[in-house]
């Protein structure tokens, strides 16, 4: 099958994939540009995980506000090279990553970022609420356990489940992104301003 030139720069603009990719996932997809999407992604899953070492020094700061002004979000997203940065894949990523702030109020980035004085302070409550139960001090260490994993799931960003897809955790997320777009893709930072909230 012949694919117009026009064709694989407009697949290119929306994944930020190389011109031979895209070229190929639409042969492969005959002509097709959502199902060649979908044949890039699925290739480019099992090479996200190589991407991963990369190191990703362009991005951008996005910046969402909820409707109403009464709640926004910064984010500090980065990829690996300005054209990707501008790709709608990408600028999609960045502001449902930052939709998935505004609503969560996500404490950290990963697990290993909450500070340690919290993972106590939980660490002490779950341990108290266990004991009460008079378990043997075995079996309070496991619910203990499973609480602070529970926990962590729910307060630090990458692993909580994604608002708008309740498959999905927020690493998957980007996992997906970074196969559709072929280069690493890390989230650095961010900021969560409420009106009436405080630190």
């Amino acid at each position: 099958m012949n694919i117009d030139a026009k064709r694989v720069k407009e697949l290119r603009e929306k994944t930020g994939a190389g011109m031979m990719d895209c070229k190929k996932a639409l042969i492969e997809a005959n002509g097709d540009i959502e199902k060649a999407i979908d044949n890039l992604r699925k290739s480019g899953a099992a090479k996200a995980a190589k991407k991963s070492l990369r190191t990703a020094k362009e991005g951008l700061i996005y910046s969402y506000i909820h409707h109403g002004g009464r709640l926004g979000v910064l984010l500090d997203i980065g990829c690996e090279t300005d054209f990707v940065a501008k790709t709608e894949g990408f600028i999609d990523l960045a502001r449902n990553v930052a939709m998935q702030i505004a609503a969560t109020n996500p404490i950290s980035i990963n697990r290993e970022d909450v500070p340690e004085d919290i993972i106590n302070r939980e660490k002490e409550i779950y341990t108290e609420q266990a004991k009460v139960t008079g378990k043997p001090d075995n079996v309070v260490e496991k619910i203990v356990e499973g609480k602070l994993n529970k926990y962590f799931q729910e307060s630090c960003l990458m692993e909580q489940v994604y608002i708008k897809d309740s498959d999905k955790k927020i690493k998957d997320l980007v996992t997906t992104i970074i196969a559709t777009l072929g280069e690493n893709i890390t989230i650095n930072r961010f900021s969560r301003f409420a009106v009436g909230e405080t630190d």
